[in-house]
């Protein structure tokens, strides 16, 4: 006997599986909005045939801005890269701009499209001095982060990266949740559904643990002493 039972990493497959089907389960993972993006009824109670784990809660954002200003604290500007047709972007950006008073810092949102028009939003911005950069995760941000990553050194940018693939490429400091900690709580999904709990009463849960990546190589180009506390707590430092 054969049992179907996706398992949907972000919102762009849930969706289009929800279209297929309203009664084969799907546990997800990476979704940010589940609810925004019609996937659930409500995060405790889904009431339909998909739950599983989101990826960001939004007040992420906000980290991401204290990150930034303790790894820079002379950062006043800062642009956030953003696709301003995903949803989860609205209320991460928004939670950024709530903190921003408090922080002392102007938010610039920065609209990604094509790599001329990122290249030339990027310089007119780094042409004010006290700048920063923040990715908000998105398809886009992922198709060009090399040249995102390049556009940070090349105006000595310091930026928070939303995925650890960034870091590693050369980015300065990535804060997310642990991918791996996702699908292995998905497991456990899997086996209750497999079992015969629907996922229509299983809630959607919120990542549990979360990693931070600092590139001491980025920081020292961009002038940058890591402060101590920040590296003990770090997951990773690279050399």
């Amino acid at each position: 006997m054969t049992i179907d039972g996706p398992v949907a990493a972000g919102g762009s497959h849930v969706g289009p599986l929800l279209q297929i089907t309203s009664t084969i389960p799907i546990v997800f993972v990476q979704v940010t909005d589940p609810v925004g993006g019609g996937f659930v009824n409500s995060l405790s109670k889904p009431g339909r045939n998909a739950t599983g784990f989101t990826v960001f809660d939004f007040d992420i954002g906000g980290k991401w801005l204290e990150l930034l200003k303790q790894v820079a604290p002379s950062v006043t500007r800062v642009a956030v890269l953003r696709d301003p047709a995903n949803p989860s972007g609205a209320g991460l950006f928004g939670a950024i701009q709530a903190l921003a008073p408090s922080q002392r810092v102007e938010v610039v949102p920065i609209n990604l499209r094509d790599a001329d028009d990122l290249t030339r939003n990027v310089a007119e911005f780094a042409s004010k001095s006290n700048g920063g950069l923040i990715v908000l995760p998105n398809s886009l941000a992922i198709v060009q982060r090399n040249l995102i990553v390049t556009l940070a050194a090349k105006h000595r940018l310091p930026a928070v990266y939303p995925f650890r693939y960034f870091v590693t490429d050369g980015g300065l400091i990535y804060y997310g949740l642990d991918p791996v900690e996702q699908y292995r709580l998905a497991a456990g999904y899997i086996d209750r559904v497999l079992k015969g709990e629907s996922p229509a009463s299983l809630p959607v849960q919120a990542p549990t643990k979360y990693e931070m990546v600092i590139n001491n190589k980025a920081a020292k180009s961009l002038g940058l002493t890591i402060p101590s506390s920040l590296a003990t707590a770090a997951d990773e430092v690279i050399e």
